[in-house]
């Protein structure tokens, strides 16, 4: 077999679903939507996004010397149904992606070891990528054929749904490169409908100031009092326009069962919102929930507790009302007046 075609039966063995190859100037289309998104606000708080347009945009800026991308998916397909738990007002909703190990860890020793590897085959220099750089992940998959941007702006692929992780080899190999992926979400809108918030003004574009990811990750201090009440009892994340996605009917199964971790039976809320900080991060170590602390926690569980309608957990949020934090503060206040408007 040829160079390629043995890097890709290495990142089979190495447990990702696929792996697809392009160049990083692939993706000219980039910085006019990126553009666009930050004009409009979009980002919200997340002013990274703005301040590395310049990158963010183009790849082939990042590491000049680069000739392909190695873009590689890697399954977290849940083994249940991720939306049952909204069925149960006094439980937790956390995001399938985040209920077991962090994904940045594993992913990203995967890809070192088929970086290390492709440098074994042909000497050359590489650089690995897994969401923490500013790298348009999602629009090199699609030019490398790897899936699509589907119309709630995750990519989605024919072969293994839209629940995968995306992570990347930049190289100064200059391998062979794969065709582009068309879009085949067709007249199909269930991500759009199945949207709690309402955070796609279009197809094909997402308003972070509304997704509830970004409201209970990114978003810092009180949530707008209109979008509080659709949050339910999701509490890190959301995955609604995911699951509703028909391509999942080919989800591959995820080969790591260190995410399907301990985050996956719901927890009561009324145990979560008692967390200091110490216990916070006792119980989140090694997960993707500890980075937002203990407070922005504590505040999404308050949310979650006066979206219950249970009078019962009243008297949790109570001893929450002069908390240290505002934000944290201000939810226990909210929680209550819900739980008591019934």
């Amino acid at each position: 077999m040829d160079l390629k075609a043995r890097l890709v039966e290495q990142a089979l063995s190495e447990g990702f679903v696929a792996c697809r190859i392009c160049r990083p100037w692939d993706v000219p289309e980039v910085p006019a939507r990126l553009e666009a998104f930050v004009q409009a606000g979009y980002h919200g708080q997340m002013g990274w996004m703005a301040d590395r347009m310049a990158w963010r945009g183009n790849p082939a800026a990042l590491w000049p010397e680069a000739k392909s991308v190695i873009m590689l998916a890697e399954s977290y397909a849940p083994e249940h149904d991720p939306l049952a738990v909204l069925a149960h007002p006094e439980k937790a909703a956390v995001s399938v992606y985040a209920q077991g190990r962090d994904y940045h860890d594993i992913v990203k020793k995967r890809l070192k070891r088929l970086a290390r590897w492709l440098i074994e085959q042909q000497p050359c220099e590489v650089k690995v990528f897994v969401d923490t750089a500013p790298v348009p992940e999602k629009a090199l998959a699609q030019a490398s054929g790897l899936g699509w941007q589907g119309k709630h702006t995750n990519v989605v692929s024919r072969d293994w749904g839209n629940w995968a992780f995306l992570g990347s080899v930049f190289t100064t190999l200059d391998l062979e490169v794969d065709a582009p992926e068309v879009d085949r979400c067709g007249s199909c809108t269930a991500c759009q409908v199945a949207c709690p918030t309402e955070a796609f003004p279009a197809p094909y574009r997402l308003d972070g100031r509304r997704c509830i990811s970004y409201l209970t990750i990114e978003h810092k201090g009180p949530v707008e009092h209109e979008l509080r009440g659709k949050l339910g009892n999701r509490i890190y994340g959301c995955d609604d326009c995911l699951a509703a996605c028909p391509w999942n009917k080919f989800a591959v199964q995820a080969s790591d069962m260190r995410y399907h971790g301990a985050l996956r039976e719901a927890a009561d809320l009324e145990e979560l919102v008692g967390l200091d900080d110490a216990a916070f991060r006792l119980r989140f170590s090694g997960s993707p929930v500890k980075r937002i602390g203990r407070d922005r926690f504590v505040r999404n569980v308050l949310y979650a507790i006066g979206n219950s309608g249970l009078p019962e957990l009243a008297e949790a949020a109570r001893g929450l009302m002069h908390d240290p934090d505002p934000a944290v503060a201000d939810a226990a206040v909210w929680a209550l007046e819900k739980l008591a408007a019934g």
